[in-house]
């Protein structure tokens, strides 16, 4: 059984322009808008290793009323979290996979099935002007001791043209993800949750909480004490479930990446060989920029 890499993050936000204005200090180059058709719309950051950000807005309170009515999990969860946490975070995370269906009924088999599969479609404008239709399928997973937080696993249904180079480069110098950090005071409690929604990731325990390999970008869980070792990030609430904390990112030289913040006015720390900038509106969650050889 191989484990799905990782797909893209979803990031609520309070407004596409506070996301937009705020990651283009970071250095991102960030997609046109975009709407779904269930009230919400995104503006997302494609990276070069094929992952993604996606900060997501709220267009019309009407219209994600009815689509939780209609039973819609990505909307339901991401009204939860506004109404509980706030505006901005990071919410979700999601797998590539190419068998929604067959992960949907996984789920619910081994009882994280967040609610039913989501199947749509939305015109996208592509970089060089043209439109066309992507379609997703969509299957949800959620642990009932974890609200603010959730998991899908995101087919493809129909594939677009993938040129998109111009939106995969970034003035910062990120080259793609290295890490997805969530915390919680008990990781081991959610070993089992990680390795079912990712295919089969194995846990490494370790003596801050507990890592899992993705073909692509690894899955950290740490606890308190991991989050103040290494992002020097104090607990964010009492609860235990999980919370979604720190995006780490690839870039080629960190220099390049610290000249930009500098220049832009942009508040950061060093720690070791690590530049971190602390959550902020329009960001959503704290980032971390490491150098890679």
């Amino acid at each position: 059984m191989t484990a799905y890499p990782i797909d893209h993050l979803v990031l609520p936000t309070t407004s596409l322009h506070a996301a937009r204005e705020r990651l283009g200090k970071l250095g991102f180059t960030v997609a046109t808008d975009a709407r779904h058709p269930f009230g919400t719309e995104n503006a997302c950051v494609f990276l070069a290793d094929k992952t993604y950000l996606e900060p997501l807005a709220v267009t019309s309170v009407e219209a994600c009323q009815a689509a939780v009515a209609d039973g819609n999990v990505f909307v339901a969860r991401d009204q939860a979290y506004r109404f509980r946490v706030g505006e901005e975070g990071l919410l979700a995370l999601v797998f590539l996979t190419s068998d929604a269906d067959g992960d949907d009924e996984r789920f619910r088999r081994d009882a994280v099935s967040a609610g039913r599969l989501l199947e749509f479609s939305r015109p996208m404008r592509l970089p060089d002007g043209r439109e066309a239709v992507g379609s997703f399928r969509l299957a949800f997973a959620a642990d009932l001791r974890s609200p603010d937080f959730f998991a899908f696993n995101c087919e493809r249904v129909n594939q677009l043209p993938s040129d998109r180079a111009a939106l995969e480069s970034h003035a910062n110098g990120v080259v793609g993800l290295s890490k997805v950090v969530l915390s919680t005071p008990r990781p081991a409690a959610f070993s089992t949750f990680i390795g079912t929604i990712s295919n089969g990731a194995v846990p490494l325990p370790h003596s801050f909480g507990i890592g899992f390999q993705t073909p692509n970008v690894n899955v950290e869980i740490l606890d308190d004490g991991g989050m103040e070792a290494f992002f020097d990030a104090a607990p964010v609430s009492d609860d235990s479930g999980l919370r979604g904390r720190a995006i780490v990112f690839r870039v080629v030289d960190l220099s390049v990446t610290e000249a930009h913040l500098a220049a832009n006015g942009v508040t950061y720390t060093r720690k070791n060989n690590t530049i971190l900038v602390k959550a902020a509106p329009g960001q959503g969650a704290l980032f971390a920029f490491e150098e890679t050889a």
